[in-house]
C-alpha cells in the first residue's frame, strides 16, 4: 500500500529516519560521521530546525526535531542529502543513490511521547548490540541529554527542560527514565507511526492532526483511501 504523504507542522516535534539503500552502510568510518554531523548542524541552523535527539547508526540515522516552518525539515533533509551523497560518492569512488528512497517521518505528541521517543532513538546502539552501555557510543545525543556533554547539535525541548530546575537535575531525571524499559507497545507505536507517516500520539492528538491536514492514523478496516491522500501535504 502506498505511503501517506509526509506533513510538517511548525513547532511540533518530528521523528525522522533516513536509511541507506538496501540497508547498506552510509558511514564508512569516523570521518564520514563527522562530515555528516557537520552537514546536519549547518542545515538545521540555516533552516530553523531544533534537534532534540539523534543517533547515527552504520546504515541509518534517527532524528527528533522541531521545525520552525513547514518547509524547514524538507529543506534541511534536501540539503543534507545532496551534500553528503556527493561527499560519500567522491570519497568511495561510487555512483548512484545512497538513500533508501525518501526519509520517513512522523509528527510526535510532545506531551505523551517526546521523552519516550528520545530514549527510543538513543537506545538504538544497545538494541543493535553495538555497545553494552549507552555511554560507550559516541554518535548519539545520549551523552548530552543524560550526562551534560557539550554537543552543539542538541537543543533541549521544553518538555525535557521540565525535568528539573538545573541542567544537573534534568540530566539526573533523564538518566532515571532509562531504568525502565520502553514497552513493546510503545516501540511498535513509534515504528508503525514513522513507517506509515501517522501521527504518534493519543486519539485526541491524532484527531487534531487529521483536522489540520489529512488522515494521521490507520484506516478502519474496509474504509477506502481518499484521493487526497496522494502527494505531499504541509501545514
Amino acid at each position: 500500500m502506498p505511503r501517506l504523504p509526509r506533513f510538517f507542522v511548525p513547532d511540533l516535534p518530528l521523528h525522522i529516519i533516513q536509511r541507506g539503500n538496501n540497508r547498506q552502510p552510509i558511514f564508512g568510518g569516523r570521518d564520514d560521521v563527522t562530515f555528516f554531523r557537520d552537514c546536519l548542524a549547518r542545515a538545521a541552523r540555516n533552516r530553523g530546525v531544533a534537534i532534540h535527539a539523534y543517533v547515527f547508526m552504520t546504515n541509518h540515522v534517527h532524528l527528533l526535531v522541531t521545525p520552525m516552518l513547514a518547509t524547514s525539515v524538507p529543506k534541511m533533509m534536501q540539503s543534507i542529502g545532496r551534500i553528503y551523497v556527493q561527499y560519500f560518492n567522491s570519497t568511495y569512488r561510487r555512483t548512484g543513490t545512497l538513500w533508501e528512497g525518501r526519509y520517513r517521518a512522523a509528527i510526535v505528541d510532545d506531551e505523551r511521547y517526546l521523552l519516550t521517543c528520545m530514549r527510543y532513538i538513543e537506545l538504538n546502539p544497545v538494541r543493535a548490540r553495538m555497545v553494552a552501555t549507552l555511554g560507550e557510543f559516541p554518535w548519539s545525543s545520549f551523552l548530552a541529554n543524560a550526562c551534560g556533554a557539550t554537543d552543539d547539535l542538541v537543543e533541549p525541548h521544553a518538555i525535557y527542560r521540565r525535568l528539573g530546575a538545573s541542567p544537573e537535575s534534568r540530566q539526573a531525571a533523564y538518566r532515571k527514565l532509562f531504568r525502565s524499559s520502553i514497552s513493546e507497545d510503545e516501540i511498535c507505536s513509534i515504528r508503525d507511526a514513522t513507517h506509515h507517516a501517522w501521527a504518534l500520539g493519543g486519539a485526541a492528538f491524532r484527531s487534531k492532526i487529521t483536522a489540520m491536514s489529512r488522515r494521521a492514523e490507520r484506516l478502519p478496516i474496509g474504509r477506502p483511501r481518499s484521493v487526497q491522500e496522494s502527494g505531499e501535504s504541509r501545514v
